[in-house]
């Protein structure tokens, strides 16, 4: 995965937020060595950028799998089960993204 991979994703995020629910918390998605996305739904309209800073809530997998959940090729529970997607903090957040990252 590349540096536009990242920029495709972090769009399809922004989109999404429009359409979604309100998540009213801090979340990351943490990519390891190919970044990060940081979402601040504690604003209205959310703050998405590229920060790695403190969240209420991290999400860990590879930039790969997360493509994979967004373009709906990967079901968020089943990467979650098999362990290529880790959350640390609230799973009521989590839970929350699931729905809205699901196409």
């Amino acid at each position: 995965m590349t540096e536009a991979s990242l920029v495709i994703v972090t769009e399809k995020i922004k989109q999404k937020l429009t359409q979604g629910a309100s998540l009213n918390a801090r979340v990351k998605f943490d990519f390891g060595d190919d970044g990060c996305i940081f979402i601040d739904a504690t604003q209205n309209p959310p703050v998405v950028s590229h920060d790695d800073v403190e969240a209420d809530t991290v999400l860990r997998c590879s930039l790969d799998t997360f493509v994979a959940i967004v373009t709906g090729k990967q079901d968020p529970n089943v990467a979650f089960m098999m362990g290529k997607l880790k959350v640390q903090g609230s799973m009521g957040i989590a839970m929350k993204l699931n729905s809205l990252l699901e196409d």
